[in-house]
C-alpha cells in the first residue's frame, strides 16, 4: 500500500465517523410570549419529537442556540436536565453575536458538566460556535436589518476559546462547527471559519429565495443548488443541515405560499428525498416560539404527536435527481444572491448590545424545537467515534511509513 492510499483510508475513516445522520428539531430558550422555558417545557418537546406518528425515523436529537437559562447570567439551560431524563442527543450552541465574551456561555456549560457528568456529556453530538453571525454582517444581512453579527475573526477566536476551556474534559473530543446561511459559506472572506471547524452547519430556506422562482414545486431544486454550492467549497468536511422548513401560515414571499399542503410537499421533496437518514438534519420546527416571525413553521399544534400533515415519506419525488453543473458553483453569479432574510429563529432576543453573552444568549434563538435520533448511532458520542477513526487512520499511515 502506498502512503497516499493510506492517507485516503484515514480520510475515509474520519469522514465516515463524522457523518452520523441525526434527526432533530431546533429549540430556543423562550416561549412565544417571551417567557423562559423550563425543564418541563423542554421535556414535553423532546417526548413529542420521539413519538411523532409516521415519522421517517426517531427524532431524538435537539439543537440548542445557547447553554444559558433564559434571563439568567450563567445558569445552565434546563434543556440539559430534560435531555438527560429523555435520553435526547444534544447539538449544543454558543451565542456569538453582539458580544465580545462567551465567558457566561462557557461557565453555564461547565456548571452543567459538573452537575450531570457523563450522563450529559455522552449525549453531546456536537458544538456550534455561533449561528448566522456571518450572514448578519454581510451586505445582504445589513440591508435586511438582520441584527448584530460577528466577523470570522471573532468566531474563530471563540472556537479556540472553547477548545482551550474544555481541552482536558469529556467535551474535548466533541466535533466543533459553526452554523450560517449557505451563501455565507461560499463567501471566500469567511474561509478562516471553514478552516477552523470540523463540520459545516447550513441554514437554508427556499421559501425566502425571492427572485429565483421560489414556488413550492421548485423548492427541491433551489435547495439542491444551495446545498451543492456549499459542498463545492467545504472539501471533505461533513455538512449538517441545521435549519430548513416551509411555513404553514403567514404572508406569501414572492412566489412562495405558506400552507399545510406546501409544508408537507417540502417535507417530502427536501426532507424525505434529500436529507432524512442521509444528512444530519435539524428541521425547523416542532413548534413556533418566535413572536417576531409572522411565518409559522411548526409541524404540530400544541405539541401533539399527531402532526399537521402525514410525515410518511413517499416513494416518488418530483424534484429532478440531478442539477445542472452550474448550480454547483460557489460564485454568486451561478448560485444567485443571498436569501435576503435571516432564518426565522436565529436572532437573539432580550437585552441587546450587551458586552457579555448572558443577556443576548439567554433568550437567543426563540424558536422552539425538540429532538431526533440518529438511526445509525444508538448512543455513542460522535466526537468519541470521530477520534477513534482518526487515530486508527493515523496509526495505519504511521505503519506504512515505517515499512518504507
Amino acid at each position: 500500500m502506498r502512503p497516499t492510499t493510506a492517507l485516503a483510508v484515514a480520510g475515509t475513516l474520519a469522514a465516515g465517523a463524522s457523518a452520523e445522520n441525526y434527526l432533530g428539531f431546533n429549540s430556543g430558550s423562550t416561549l412565544a410570549d417571551r417567557s423562559a422555558k423550563f425543564k418541563a417545557d423542554f421535556e414535553q418537546e423532546m417526548k413529542t419529537a420521539q413519538n411523532l406518528v409516521n415519522a421517517p425515523g426517531k427524532f431524538n436529537a435537539v439543537r440548542l442556540y445557547t447553554n444559558i437559562q433564559a434571563y439568567s447570567k450563567d445558569d445552565p439551560i434546563q434543556a440539559f436536565d430534560a435531555a438527560v431524563d429523555t435520553n435526547t442527543k444534544l447539538l449544543l450552541g454558543i451565542w456569538a453575536s453582539g458580544t465580545d465574551s462567551i465567558d457566561n456561555e462557557l461557565n453555564a456549560l461547565k456548571k452543567a458538566v459538573d452537575t450531570f457528568g457523563s450522563k450529559l456529556t455522552d449525549l453531546v453530538i456536537g458544538m456550534s460556535i455561533g449561528s448566522e453571525d456571518l450572514y448578519r454582517i454581510s451586505a445582504t444581512g445589513i440591508a435586511n436589518k438582520a441584527g448584530v453579527g460577528a466577523g470570522p475573526d471573532v468566531v474563530v477566536k471563540f472556537i479556540n476559546q472553547f477548545k482551550t476551556t474544555f481541552a482536558n474534559t469529556a467535551l474535548a473530543k466533541v466535533p466543533i462547527g459553526h452554523v450560517d446561511t449557505w451563501d455565507a459559506w461560499t463567501n471566500s472572506s469567511n474561509k478562516a471559519v471553514l478552516d477552523a471547524v470540523d463540520w459545516v452547519g447550513v441554514d437554508e430556506y427556499p421559501y425566502y429565495e425571492n427572485g429565483k422562482g421560489n414556488n413550492i414545486k421548485n423548492s427541491g431544486t433551489l435547495f439542491d443548488r444551495a446545498f451543492d454550492a456549499v459542498s463545492a467549497v467545504v472539501g471533505n468536511k461533513p455538512i449538517w443541515v441545521t435549519e430548513t422548513g416551509w411555513p404553514t401560515t403567514g404572508p406569501n414571499w414572492d412566489q412562495a405560499v405558506p400552507s399545510v399542503q406546501n409544508a408537507k410537499y417540502y417535507w417530502d421533496e427536501v426532507g424525505c428525498r434529500k436529507l432524512f437518514n442521509k444528512v444530519p438534519t435539524f428541521w425547523y420546527n416542532l413548534r413556533d416560539s418566535n413572536p417576531d416571525n409572522t411565518m409559522k413553521f411548526a409541524i404540530t399544534a400544541n405539541l401533539s404527536t399527531t402532526p399537521l400533515f402525514d410525515l410518511t415519506c413517499p416513494t416518488h419525488f418530483d424534484t429532478p435527481s440531478t442539477t445542472s453543473s452550474s448550480t454547483n458553483s460557489s460564485s454568486p453569479s451561478a448560485t444567485g444572491s443571498a436569501t435576503g432574510v435571516s432564518a426565522p429563529g436565529s436572532s437573539a432576543t432580550g437585552t441587546t448590545g450587551s458586552s457579555t453573552s448572558g443577556n443576548n444568549a439567554s433568550a437567543a434563538g426563540s424558536s422552539a424545537g425538540a429532538s431526533s435520533l440518529s438511526p445509525s448511532q444508538s448512543g455513542a458520542q460522535l466526537g468519541k467515534t470521530l477520534s477513534t477513526a482518526v487515530a486508527a487512520g493515523l496509526a495505519l499511515v504511521a505503519g506504512v511509513f515505517a515499512l518504507l
